[in-house]
């Protein structure tokens, strides 16, 4: 016989963990099921410890310019103490107990495993089955996907995963893959003192964001010493047990190590969704704007394709708790979604870009301002790459995208977020009174430089 709970959770990644624990808090019987770590990719191979890593080597490039602004400064990186950090602070050493104890104390049960949907309201977990009176809620994520190359199976090469549990640096390093993954890990195991090149299919880094964005990021890793190849394919890959070959036409590589991070794939295979009539076939699942795939089914994060990022997985989870508890909210939207490359520059981005917005026949203006020829670009000197680019509908006069790029890129990504996402009129935009001597200022500038400003 099937246990009878009030809502069943398979993944316990950001979304899940969220939605289970809140369910749980409100009164509800909640099980969550999950395969792996509870908690998800995020604290224990992604945002967090990346940003570890991200962090710990703009420190280094900060020390760096010392000389260039105020005086002398010797630099001697050590990973092991970053290494220390994420083992300490981000992981607990990869267990999962923190996360655990969390919904267990919020009053939620834990059961370990994987899970199908087996009919109706209905999950089966090992020999366990549970019937979900109110909703099955699925976040079951995403892995990294390896793509097809010839000789790479069997290797002994990096995923995201692999290289977040490193304790070392290599002394050389082919990353393939020139998304924000792929970039990220770059410059920081470069500024750790890793010879690294990048390796892009496309025909620039960034291929999704605004070219200017993948150029600057391109410019400024040359600077830095990093070897970027773009509109390269690899054909295959070999290792001879401590070298990497790596060869895509006339190119061939050799690293210690080979970072894969050639984007990723969703975990939805096998779930038995078509035991309840839902598609499984694409990449993602079509939800309405409450995140349901079925009646009393939902989909939340990664699996949903509206960005593979830990803030949409937690916002469509609080939708679809207040939906479960029966509360007014409105449904998701999606025309503001924020993302930012923790590159440095950071390259924060919101809406649509440019060709997106052309793509949609939307009336396009845009406009570009200079991060370092603005007020605090010529303060800040060194370091100061960067630029803010808006993307406007001139119809509706209001903004529909936007990137800042610069050293606080994700931080000024705020206020545009909030333009687009408010529909902000340009012409109050350009009313508000804007703090000097700021980054954002160059919000500021670029507004004036729109047509018709």
């Amino acid at each position: 016989m099937a246990e009878r709970v009030d809502v069943v959770v398979v993944g316990l990644g950001p979304g899940g963990e969220s939605a289970a624990g809140a369910l749980a808090r409100a009164g509800l019987s909640v099980v969550g099921v999950e395969r792996r770590l509870v908690g998800g990719e995020c604290p224990y191979y992604g945002c967090i410890p990346t940003k570890m890593m991200v962090r710990g080597a703009d420190a280094l490039a900060e020390a760096r310019r010392v000389p260039d602004l105020a005086g002398a400064a010797e630099v001697s990186p050590d990973f092991g103490a970053v290494a220390r950090r994420i083992r300490d602070e981000a992981t607990d050493d990869w267990n999962d107990q923190a996360a655990a104890d969390r919904l267990t104390e919020a009053g939620g049960r834990l059961v370990r495993g994987e899970a199908a949907i087996t009919g109706p309201g209905t999950v089966r977990v090992g020999d366990q089955e549970f019937n979900a009176a109110k909703a099955i809620i699925l976040n079951t994520g995403t892995e990294p996907a390896v793509p097809p190359i010839d000789g790479l199976a069997g290797t002994p090469f990096w995923t995201n995963r692999e290289a977040v549990a490193a304790t070392e640096t290599p002394e050389s390093l082919i990353v393939l893959g020139g998304g924000a993954i792929g970039l990220e890990m770059a410059q920081a195991f470069s500024r750790f003192g890793t010879r690294v090149t990048v390796v892009e299919a496309a025909e620039r880094l960034l291929s999704l964001e605004e070219p200017e964005s993948g150029d600057l990021v391109a410019k400024v890793f040359e600077a830095e010493g990093l070897t970027v190849h773009t509109g390269t394919a690899i054909e295959s890959v070999a290792h001879d047990g401590g070298t990497f070959t790596v060869t895509g036409g006339d190119l061939r590589l050799q690293a210690e190590r080979l970072l894969v991070a050639t984007g990723r794939r969703p975990q939805f295979a096998g779930l038995g969704l078509e035991s309840i009539g839902v598609d499984a076939s694409g990449r993602s699942l079509a939800t309405d704007e409450h995140l349901r795939i079925a009646d009393g089914v939902y989909a939340v994060g990664d699996i949903t394709g509206k960005g593979a990022f830990t803030h949409m997985s937690m916002y469509q989870a609080a939708i679809v708790t207040d939906h479960v508890l029966g509360k007014d909210r409105l449904g998701a939207e999606y025309h503001a979604v924020p993302r930012v490359t923790f590159t440095d520059p950071e390259i924060g981005a919101v809406g649509l870009t440019e060709r997106q917005a052309r793509d949609q026949g939307l009336d396009v203006a845009t406009a570009i301002s200079d991060l370092p020829a603005s007020s605090r670009g010529w303060i800040h000197k060194t370091g100061n790459d960067g630029f803010v680019k808006l993307v406007a509908d001139t119809d509706r006069a209001i903004l529909v995208g936007a990137t800042s790029a610069g050293p606080t890129g994700g931080e000024t990504l705020s206020m545009l977020t909030l333009a687009v996402h408010e529909r902000t009129p340009l012409a109050r935009l350009r009313t508000m009174i804007y703090a000097y001597p700021t980054f954002h200022r160059a919000v500021e500038d670029a507004l004036t430089r729109l047509p018709g400003a």
